[in-house]
């Protein structure tokens, strides 16, 4: 039996997209996790996690907090004695990437989206692919959700051609997202946005849609489920008191939501691979996406949904107004449309197999 460990950043990704890889990792290996507390590690810890608590600041840069967490991923390695270390998300891919190269440790790195640093050239950039190129560079495999994000870093030469890897994003499980009949209109539509409501995620583009439509015709229903950044909160409290969309916060099962929805829609300024979009897709939902890598792979624009350029307010605003004016039957066939496409292409059987046969060690 071997040894395994995990650096992670975030509790609800791992088990809500990883929770399969991991039970089939336990299957014939110890499999420790290092990441913050949270409310879905004792779900991880019940199907069979060593449960390692690292705090992870997820989005500043501290030189003194992060030096912190080089030094703990060092202990955690000295005293785990992994067989291999799979890596998510930047900090635990580059400082992770690191001690188990210094050590000489197997492992693996996944790239779940290249986040707001290579967003534009500058300094943090720069810096953050030099380091990059440090830390994978005796990478096992490097694997990517889509192609694009793929390419920047083989032609930056961060990783070699032959380690890196494309996977169909997370894929998403079928038999826990199934298909559900589309609703009827009656005298009302429902766009869904789920996610962080932060500003990368698309939210004042879909806050300034829905205020232009909800202008035009009341009966279209606009609802957000997802936790909030700090500075957004007055932002919502407006729009909700307006009238203009319904905010539900964080929910730990959304199936409910996508439901009742006519249509999903995420404006995303970037994305590995949007599993919301992916989930539902699965349940049968027409999808209004951003036309970026991570995205528009989860979409056929204009038979399962629509792409929309991204940070352009008036042209989600535009996609929205064309599918509300939409006879239901196109909407049915859609929603169909989008229930074949992700089945084809994201099912999570295929991209679990893909992950098992480029792990093995």
């Amino acid at each position: 039996m071997g040894r395994i460990l995990i650096l992670a950043n975030n509790d609800i990704g791992l088990y809500k997209f990883r929770k399969e890889l991991i039970k089939e990792l336990l299957k014939d290996n110890e499999v420790f996790m290092s990441l913050p507390d949270g409310d879905y590690i004792v779900d991880l810890v019940n199907i069979g996690c060593i449960f390692i608590n690292t705090k992870v600041d997820r989005r500043g840069i501290n030189p003194v907090t992060d030096l912190k967490l080089i030094l703990k991923y060092y202990e955690i390695l000295r005293n785990v004695k992994p067989d291999l270390v799979i890596t998510y998300t930047i900090k635990p891919n580059i400082y992770g990437g690191l001690i188990s190269r210094m050590r000489n440790i197997k492992y693996a790195v996944n790239i779940t989206g290249l986040g707001t640093a290579f967003q534009k050239d500058g300094i943090l950039k720069r810096i953050i692919t030099a380091m990059y190129k440090i830390a994978l560079k005796k990478a096992k495999v490097v694997f990517f959700e889509n192609e694009e994000n793929r390419n920047v870093f083989v032609n930056n030469g961060i990783v070699s051609d032959k380690k890196a890897w494309k996977l169909n994003g997370a894929g998403v499980n079928l038999d826990e997202y199934p298909f559900v009949p589309y609703p009827e209109e009656r005298n009302e539509i429902r766009f869904l946005f789920i996610g962080r409501v932060m500003r990368e995620k698309g939210i004042y583009e879909f806050l300034e849609a829905a205020r232009k439509i909800k202008l035009e015709n009341k009966s279209i229903h606009f609802d957000i489920v997802g936790p909030k950044e700090n500075e957004h909160i007055g932002k919502l409290e407006e729009f909700q008191n307006k009238g203009i969309i319904n905010y539900y916060g964080y929910k730990k099962d959304v199936k409910l939501f996508i439901e009742k929805a006519h249509c999903f829609v995420l404006p995303s300024y970037h994305e590995g691979m949007a599993n919301t979009l992916l989930e539902c897709g699965a349940m049968g939902r027409p999808l209004i996406a951003s036309d970026i890598p991570g995205c528009r792979e989860a979409l056929i624009d204009g038979k399962s949904g629509f792409l929309a350029k991204v940070g352009d307010a008036n042209d989600l605003y535009i996609k929205i107004k064309y599918f509300i004016e939409l006879p239901y039957i196109h909407k049915l066939d859609m929603a169909n449309k989008s229930l074949e496409h992700i089945k084809y292409t994201f099912d999570k059987k295929k991209v679990l197999y893909d992950t098992l046969r480029e792990l093995k060690f």
